[in-house]
């Protein structure tokens, strides 16, 4: 939303005279002629722009106010990667990923019973911890160390080891790149969600998913920019936040697709109407809309409404075919898990995704199950329980998105994110669980020019803290949106007086981190 460098400059009608001092009319009788370049200059001595004499004049209130007046009136120039619709837009240069699917496992899975494994911790379980960590929940560890009931194994080529909980993600571990050392800002469900959702702990912020879609568009335009499949039976800790578009125009707030029965609520009439009468319906709609528009040119929100119910209108022809998964093989079913009564809610998800990134959606966020409740990775207590129940519901599913987008040639083109929000602390709670931990978790990168088979930064001996290369959430999107065609320093959208980011570099000083890349940072 900057200025338009190029634009012609609007210069006052009148020249605004001034007298020039002793000293001046001294040094102009001193003065040789004027160069061309000179000349100009000196003009722009008494002929003051607009903007510069707003800006110079009463301490620069006057620029203010012109600033706000402009944008009001829609007059302030765009930014060069964001708009106002779905058309798609190129970014900032070539990329190798084209669309991002985000499984969010809200709760904060564990990372020393999963991803990262702790000889240590398993040699000192039942010992008081020498060291003092921060907790959540008041009163309820006492500062013994707890190790993994569970056992873990080396896999693939690569030899990373993985959980004995999740055997299925384990056999596709070379496709995967596994970041052992993130972090979040708050150890609070909603602060920490926030903060890996928008890359600030605060609310009503623009999720990444907004982000993405305000700044290239779709290639399908039947379809939303941004879908979210959420688990049917209710929402995951966070609800809808997770997918705000905050102050980004509401066109690019995360779109419900229902996973179960119809996919598109009310996407027919109620009753049926005689052939063409919708379309006539729909093409009147159309002209009163636009008449509208052209009432009030300058009203966004207006905009996209009407561009929302366009879309609507566009899903009634084509949505059902795409979201259909009857004409799926058994063989494809089987691979998601949708032949377990276990994996068959989290795998149908999983399959839609699938289907969303290859009819060109842009970002896709499909949310764990909530069976056990709206945080299943959060185990304050019986963590050996919870985790056997949680993970069998994500492991086969999770397996098979990476193994069929890449027979079909779509891993290169599609990220795929596989996280929670924080992780949990060494120290047992209640005895046999696990209380946040925001100082180290791990994260899971497939697809989109991510290295295989690859581990990134390292633990302590407890899996408490992090030793090695740091990532925090805001490194995390900026290194998404470099893979994406994106300049993180350059999305903006402005906002309140601000040019806001979704990274906000000159704040967290977010980088993209080129030891997760294949090809490390290269812009094309």
């Amino acid at each position: 939303m900057r200025s338009n460098p190029h634009a012609t400059p609007v210069v006052l009608d009148v020249t605004i005279p001034r007298s020039p001092s002793c000293a001046e009319r001294e040094n102009t009788m001193k003065t040789p002629q004027l160069t061309s370049d000179n000349a100009v200059a000196k003009r722009r001595t008494t002929l003051l722009e607009r903007r510069d004499f707003l800006q110079t004049s009463s301490i620069g209130m006057g620029g203010l106010a012109l600033s706000h007046l402009l944008q009001v009136d829609g007059l302030l120039a765009a930014s060069s990667t964001g708009g106002s619709d779905q058309q798609l837009r190129p970014g900032h240069f070539d990329a190798p990923a084209k669309s991002v699917i985000m499984l969010f496992q809200t709760g904060g899975p564990s990372q020393m019973d999963l991803f990262d494994p702790k000889p240590e911790l398993q040699k000192r379980s039942g010992q008081q911890h020498f060291e003092q960590v921060e907790t959540f929940g008041l009163g309820s560890q006492d500062n013994t160390l707890l190790g993994s009931p569970f056992k873990f194994k080396k896999h693939g080529s690569s030899g990373i080891e993985i959980s004995e909980l999740l055997p299925h993600i384990a056999s596709t571990v070379d496709d995967w790149c596994l970041v052992r050392s993130m972090y979040s800002e708050n150890n609070n469900h909603p602060q920490a969600t926030r903060c890996l959702n928008t890359g600030k702990i605060f609310p009503h912020r623009p999720s990444l998913g907004a982000w993405i879609s305000y700044a290239l568009g779709t290639e399908n335009q039947n379809l939303p920019a941004y879908v979210v499949l959420r688990d049917p039976d209710g929402y995951a800790n966070g609800g809808t936040t997770l997918w705000d578009n905050g102050w980004l125009p509401a066109v690019f707030r995360g779109t419900e697709i229902q996973s179960r029965g119809a996919a598109v609520l009310n996407l027919h009439p109620a009753h049926k109407l005689p052939p063409g009468v919708q379309q006539n319906n729909l093409k009147l709609l159309a002209e009163l809309n636009e008449q509208r528009r052209q009432f009030y040119p300058l009203e966004n929100e207006l905009v996209g409404r009407i561009r929302n119910y366009e879309l609507a209108a566009r899903m009634q022809q084509s949505a059902e075919q795409i979201l259909d998964l009857s004409g799926e093989t058994e063989a494809m079913r089987k691979l998601y898990g949708l032949d377990s009564p276990t994996t068959e809610n989290y795998g149908t998800r999983c399959l839609m995704a699938r289907r969303m990134v290859e009819s060109g959606v842009r970002f896709v966020q499909v949310l764990v199950p909530v069976k056990t409740g709206g945080m299943p990775w959060d185990q304050h207590s019986n963590l050996k329980g919870g985790l056997e129940a949680i993970c069998p519901m994500i492991d086969t599913p999770t397996a098979g998105l990476i193994q069929d987008l890449k027979q079909r040639g779509l891993l290169d083109s599609t990220i795929v994110m596989w996280s929670g929000e924080f992780g949990r602390l060494p120290i047992s709670q209640h005895s046999n669980g696990r209380d946040h931990n925001r100082s180290a978790f791990s994260l899971l990168l497939a697809g989109g020019g991510f290295k295989q088979g690859h581990v990134h930064g390292a633990t302590d001996d407890f899996g408490h803290r992090i030793t090695e290369s740091r990532v925090g959430c805001p490194d995390l999107h900026a290194t998404l949106l470099h893979q994406l065609g994106l300049d993180h320093t350059e999305l903006y959208f402005r906002h309140g007086g601000r040019e806001e980011r979704l990274t906000d570099p000159e704040v967290t000083g977010a980088q993209v981190v080129s030891n997760l890349l294949r090809n490390g940072v290269s812009v094309g």
